[in-house]
């Protein structure tokens, strides 16, 4: 991807200290700078804007995570770049650096903000699309953690709609898919194996359409549903109709035939039950049927830096989860 040359150099006016918002970087410290990014950048003595402007047109060439999204790397510049620690007394809450960030950031279409861990993220301002090494592998801060707790919480308690309304949606959103539809569970006659339909714009403008069938229960390769649990082989049968199913899309006025399907528990998918699809999946198959449990669902959700639901925030009056989306 490309910035114009006049945003380019306002970015690196603020990495360098000639803003007046930003602490003066010389030659070494501009060096050092990057070496906190974990980036082996070191200052050849040159002028020092044009220079800075050539390691981030380096940057913004790496490959992007997903459409409308920054660089990982870059990204991680500039959060380095105003942590909130590096606060200088007159703009203690960094609002003022904020502002100059986003004069550069908002002629390219996005937009620099705080998250209530008080790191910086970056979003699409046309698609809400976050900018962040969504890695859900990663060690969680502590209010991280405290968030996934009450979703955790959350998910004992609220119903099939309500996973699939409060927080699949939101999350699939967030991941940068399009035209996200629920089928709902009124009438189970339009359903045709579907919770959720909806679609995803490759970077070469091709679309590929992705089915969701939801299920609030743990996952089991018991002999059928029962209880509080529910049988892998109904969902692979409820799968199947969904794949062999049209679908009306309304953007393009055609029928089309879902890509792939996401299995999604909002209980745990048991060993048995993986082992089960993994062999009753062949080789055509593999690739179109996906599985999520609640611990990918909960990890993803919280490195997406996503509200969590309204309720969840309601059983603890001293939870803030005001997230500026």
């Amino acid at each position: 991807m490309k910035f114009r040359s006049r945003n380019l150099r306002a970015i690196a006016d603020c990495i360098i200290g000639d803003n007046d918002h930003f602490p003066y970087r010389s030659s070494s410290r501009i060096t050092q700078f990057f070496e906190e990014c974990d980036l082996d950048f070191v200052h050849d003595g040159s002028t020092r804007w044009a220079w800075t402007v050539s390691r981030l047109e380096e940057l913004l060439q790496e490959p992007q995570p997903k459409t409308n999204t920054l660089p990982e790397r870059l990204v991680h510049v500039l959060r380095i770049l105003m942590l909130k620690q590096d606060a200088a007394d007159d703009d203690p809450d960094r609002s003022l650096a904020l502002a100059e960030l986003n004069k550069p950031l908002g002629r390219e279409g996005y937009e620099a903000f705080y998250g209530e861990d008080n790191l910086l993220y970056i979003r699409h301002i046309g698609t809400q699309t976050l900018s962040i090494g969504n890695n859900p592998h990663r060690p969680f801060t502590p209010q991280e953690i405290k968030r996934k707790e009450k979703l955790t919480e959350y998910l004992d308690t609220c119903s099939e709609d309500e996973l699939i309304e409060e927080v699949l949606l939101p999350l699939f959103r967030q991941l940068g898919f399009h035209r996200i539809t629920a089928a709902g569970h009124k009438d189970k006659a339009l359903e045709y194996g579907k919770d959720v339909w909806m679609r995803y714009v490759l970077p070469t403008q091709h679309v590929l359409y992705f089915g969701i069938q939801a299920k609030k229960v743990k996952l089991d390769a018991s002999g059928s549903s029962k209880g509080s649990n529910a049988n892998i082989s109904e969902i692979y049968h409820q799968v199947l109709m969904m794949l062999g199913h049209e679908i009306f899309d309304p953007e393009t006025s055609k029928k089309v035939l879902v890509d792939h399907a996401f299995i999604v528990a909002g209980g745990e998918i048991t060993k048995p039950a993986r082992n089960w699809l993994g062999g009753k999946l062949d080789a055509t198959k593999r690739s179109q049927i996906m599985f999520m449990d609640r611990d990918d669902i909960l990890n993803l959700y919280i490195v997406s830096n996503i509200p969590i639901p309204q309720e969840a925030c309601s059983a603890d009056d001293d939870f803030d989860d005001d997230i500026p989306f």
